[in-house]
C-alpha cells in the first residue's frame, strides 16, 4: 500500500539522541578511527595535563610545628644503633638476641612490648585465593625452629588519646646478617619513639614494627596484620623460652630477667590503624647534593594510599629537612628519542597557544615531558602489575594508608657526624608526618584515592586519565551495533525468519562462551602443575602451553563450521572484549588502559584472509602476534631495555608473580585478553 502525504506526516521521528545513534553506527569506521587516535593523543598528553600536588585535608597541616627531637634522643639511638652492630659482631645467636635487644629498649622508652611470631609462608598459588590476602594457610605439617621469625612489637599509649586509634612505624631488618642501613632505619625510628614517649600532644597511639624480615620484608608484615586483626586466644611464647633458642627456660642473664618481666607473652593491640609509615635506608647513595627521599606507595591491584599522606611527606622532606624526594621511573625511557620528538612538538604547540593568548597554560619543557612520561609508564606497569612494591603493601589489604620511605644517603658514611645528621634528618621527618597524621579526627579521605604519578609533586586525577581510556574502547560498542545491523539487512526478514532470528545468534555465542571457558581452564593450569615435582621453569611453561593448545584443539571440535556468520562472530566478540575491559577498569584501571591499547586496535581491524585485503591482511597479522600476551612481554622488555636471563624462564617468573600474588591482571589475561586474542585468530582464519 502506497504512503499518502497524510501517512507521511503521521509517521512518528525518533528521538535526538536516537537519531544520534543512528548516525554514529551508520559512520563506525569514521568514528572508530577519530576515537582511537584520540585516545592515543590522550594518552600522551596525561604529562602535560598533570596538575602540582596540594594538600586537601586542612587540618593535617604539615610543617605548622617546629621539630622537638632533641640531641638527647639522637644520642640514645646512636647508642642503641652501636649495641645492634657489636651485639651482630660477638654474638652467634643474633636471630634472637637482637629482637630481645630491641624489645628491652622499647620497654625501657616506657612502651608496652610484645612478641609475635610467625611462621614462613611463601607465596603460592591456589585457584580460589584470588583477592584475598596472599598470606597462604600454614603448614602445620613441619614446625621447625627455622621456620619461625619473631617480631617485635612496641606501643606508646596516647596521653590524649582513647585508644581507638593508633599509627604505625615499621622497620624491617634481618636479625641474622644486621646490615648497617637496617641498623639505620631502627635508629631513626628509635629516635622517634623516644621523643613519642615524652610528648603530650599525641591523640593516637603509636606503634613500632620492628619487622623480622629473613623471610621477607612483605611476608613479616602481612602476618602481624592478620594476627593483629584477628581474635587470638592462646599466647606468643617469649623466643628464649620456645625450647628453639635455649634448652631451658633458666634465665641466662640480666637482660634475660628484665625482658622476662617487662615484655607480654601475648599480642598487644591498639586501635585502628590511621596511617602506617615503612622506614628503610637504601643500601648505596646517590650522587647529587642532597639527600633523596624515595616514596613507594603502589600495593595489590593497584591500589594507592590517599594522595594527601605522599603530599606532607614530600612537603616536609623538602621544606623541612631538605631531601630530594622522587618516585620510581623507567630510567631506560629517559634518553628515548621517539619521547622527546613527542615531547618537542607540545611544547612547540604550547609556544604558539601562548602567543596567541598568554592564558593558555599548555606545553612543558621536553626535559620535564620525558620525565613526566618515565614516571607515568613506571607508575602504570607498577598499578598494572597488581604486585606491591614495598611491604606497605599489606596494609592496604585492611584499606590502611601506608607507603615505604627509603632514604638514600648521597655519600654513605660510617663518620659519628654523618650518622648523627642522618638520624636528626630522618627523625624529624618521621616526627612532622606524625604529628600531621595525628590532628586527623577521621580517615583520610579529602584527596584522590584514585591517580597516577608523573613526579613526586605532580598527579593525574582519575577524572583525567579515564577520559584516555573511554575513547579507546567506545568504538567497540559502536562497531558491535554497526555489524549487527549490517548482519539484519543482510538477511531480510520474513515471518519465518523472525521466529528463527535467534539462533543465527546461537552459533557465534556459543563459541565465545567456548573460548572464555577455556581461559578459565587456563586459569587453573599452572595449580595442577605445581603438583608435579622436579621441574624446571622452562619446563613448566612448555607443559602449560601444550596443554592449553590441546584443550583448545578439544573445545574446538564444538565450535561447528559456520562460514557466513563471521561478522557475527566478530560482533559477539567485540561486545565480550567491551565487557571485559569495563570490568577491569573498575578493579585495576592501569591493567584496563594497557589492554585497550592491545586489545582494541585488534579486535576493530580483524578480517578473514579471503575478505581483507594484502595491506589490511598485513596489518592484522602484525596486530594478532603483538596482541598476544607473550608476545607483548618480549617487545616491551626489548623496547625499556629488560635484559634479565633467558626470555623464557624471565616470562615464567613474571606470570608466576601474578598468580602468587593473587593479582587481578592474571583473571584479566586468562579471561579476557587471551580468549579475546584467540577468538581474533579463529576470525582471522574463518572461511568465507
Amino acid at each position: 500500500m502506497a504512503l499518502t502525504p497524510e501517512t507521511e506526516e503521521q509517521k512518528p521521528k525518533h528521538r535526538p539522541i536516537i537519531r544520534i545513534g543512528i548516525f554514529i553506527i551508520a559512520h563506525s569506521f569514521l568514528v572508530s578511527v577519530v576515537c582511537c587516535i584520540a585516545g592515543v593523543v590522550a594518552l600522551l598528553l596525561l604529562p602535560v595535563l598533570s596538575k602540582k600536588t596540594y594538600v586537601s585535608e586542612n587540618a593535617l597541616m604539615p610543617g605548622s610545628a617546629s621539630p622537638m627531637i632533641t640531641d638527647q634522643d639522637v644520642s640514645s639511638a646512636n647508642k642503641f644503633m652501636n649495641e645492634l652492630t657489636s651485639l651482630k659482631l660477638k654474638s652467634q645467636r643474633t636471630g634472637i638476641e637482637i629482637p630481645r635487644l630491641i624489645a628491652l629498649h622499647m620497654a625501657n622508652l616506657g612502651g608496652e612490648v610484645s612478641y609475635h611470631k610467625f611462621q614462613n609462608q611463601p607465596n603460592k598459588f591456589h585457584p580460589l585465593h584470588f583477592f584475598a590476602s596472599p598470606d597462604a594457610e600454614a603448614n602445620h605439617a613441619n614446625k621447625t625452629c627455622e621456620s619461625y621469625a619473631t617480631n617485635t612489637v612496641g606501643i606508646i599509649r596516647a596521653p590524649r588519646g582513647d585508644g581507638k586509634e593508633a599509627i604505625v612505624l615499621v622497620t624491617p631488618y634481618n636479625p641474622i646478617n644486621l646490615s648497617q642501613n637496617e641498623a639505620l632505619s631502627l635508629g631513626i625510628a628509635y629516635a622517634a619513639f623516644s621523643l613519642l614517649t615524652q610528648v603530650s600532644w599525641l591523640a593516637k597511639d603509636i606503634i613500632w614494627l620492628a619487622a623480622d624480615s629473613q623471610f621477607g620484608q612483605y611476608n613479616a608484615v602481612a602476618a602481624w596484620l592478620k594476627d593483629y586483626h584477628t581474635p587470638s586466644f592462646g599466647s606468643f611464647r617469649k623466643p628464649h623460652g620456645d625450647g628453639c633458642h635455649n634448652s631451658n627456660n633458666v634465665p641466662e642473664s640480666k637482660l634475660d630477667m628484665i625482658i622476662e618481666t617487662e615484655v607480654s607473652d601475648t599480642l598487644r593491640r591498639a586501635g585502628t590503624m590511621a596511617a602506617a609509615l615503612v622506614i628503610k635506608v637504601a643500601n648505596t647513595g646517590e650522587k647529587g647534593e642532597q639527600d633523596a627521599l624515595n616514596i613507594y606507595a603502589e600495593a595489590s591491584n593497584g591500589q594507592m594510599p590517599n594522595l594527601d599522606l605522599i603530599n606532607i611527606v614530600s612537603y616536609l622532606a623538602v621544606h623541612g629537612q631538605g631531601l630530594r624526594v622522587q618516585v620510581e621511573k623507567l630510567v631506560s625511557l629517559l634518553e628515548s628519542k621517539w619521547l622527546k620528538f613527542i615531547g618537542a612538538v607540545f611544547e612547540a604547540v604550547g609556544t604558539i597557544a601562548r602567543s596567541l593568548n598568554p592564558q593558555w597554560k599548555f606545553g612543558i619543557p621536553v626535559k620535564e615531558y620525558v620525565e613526566g612520561s618515565a614516571t607515568l609508564i613506571c607508575s602504570l606497569y607498577n598499578q598494572a602489575l597488581g604486585v606491591p612494591t614495598g611491604s606497605h603493601g599489606a596494609f592496604r589489604d585492611y584499606q590502611v594508608d601506608a607507603i615505604t620511605m627509603e632514604i638514600s644517603p648521597r655519600l654513605f658514611s660510617t663518620s659519628k657526624g654523618r650518622q648523627t645528621e642522618f638520624l636528626f634528618r630522618g627523625g624529624r621527618l618521621i616526627e612532622g608526618v606524625i604529628r600531621s597524621v595525628n590532628n586527623l579526627l577521621e580517615k583520610f579521605h579529602q584527596s584522590f584515592f584514585l591517580y597516577l604519578l608523573t613526579s613526586s609533586n605532580k598527579f593525574i586525577s582519575v577524572g583525567v586519565y579515564m577520559i584516555a581510556f573511554l575513547l579507546l574502547v567506545a568504538p567497540l560498542p559502536v562497531l558491535a551495533a554497526a555489524l549487527y545491523t549490517d548482519a539484519n539487512k543482510s538477511n531480510p526478514e520474513s515471518e519465518k525468519d523472525k521466529t528463527f532470528k535467534f539462533w543465527r545468534w546461537l552459533y557465534p555465542t556459543k563459541t565465545v562462551f567456548l573460548i572464555h571457558l577455556w581461559g578459565a581452564i587456563v586459569s587453573l593450569l599452572p595449580y595442577f602443575i605445581y603438583q608435579l615435582p622436579d621441574f624446571q621453569p622452562t619446563s613448566r611453561l612448555l607443559i602449560w602451553a601444550s596443554m592449553s593448545l590441546f584443550i583448545l584443539i578439544v573445545l574446538g571440535s564444538f565450535f561447528g563450521a559456520h562460514s557466513s556468520q563471521w561478522a557475527l562472530l566478530k560482533s559477539v566478540t567485540v561486545s565480550s572484549a567491551f565487557i571485559g575491559l569495563c570490568l577491569m577498569s573498575v578493579i585495576n584501571f592501569a591493567t584496563a588502559e594497557i589492554g585497550a591499547l592491545l586489545l582494541v586496535p585488534m579486535c576493530l581491524m580483524i578480517k578473514p584472509w579471503q575478505v581483507a585485503g594484502k595491506i589490511h591482511s598485513a596489518l592484522n597479522l602484525i596486530l594478532v602476534i603483538i596482541g598476544f600476551p607473550g608476545a607483548t612481554f618480549f617487545v616491551v622488555k626489548s623496547v625499556f631495555g629488560f635484559q634479565n636471563g633467558s626470555s623464557l624462564v624471565e616470562f615464567w617468573y613474571w606470570v608466576e608473580a601474578l598468580w602468587a600474588w593473587n593479582s587481578a591482571t592474571y583473571i584479566y589475561i586468562c579471561l579476557v585478553h587471551l580468549p579475546c586474542w584467540v577468538l581474533c585468530i579463529y576470525i582471522l582464519l574463518h572461511p568465507c
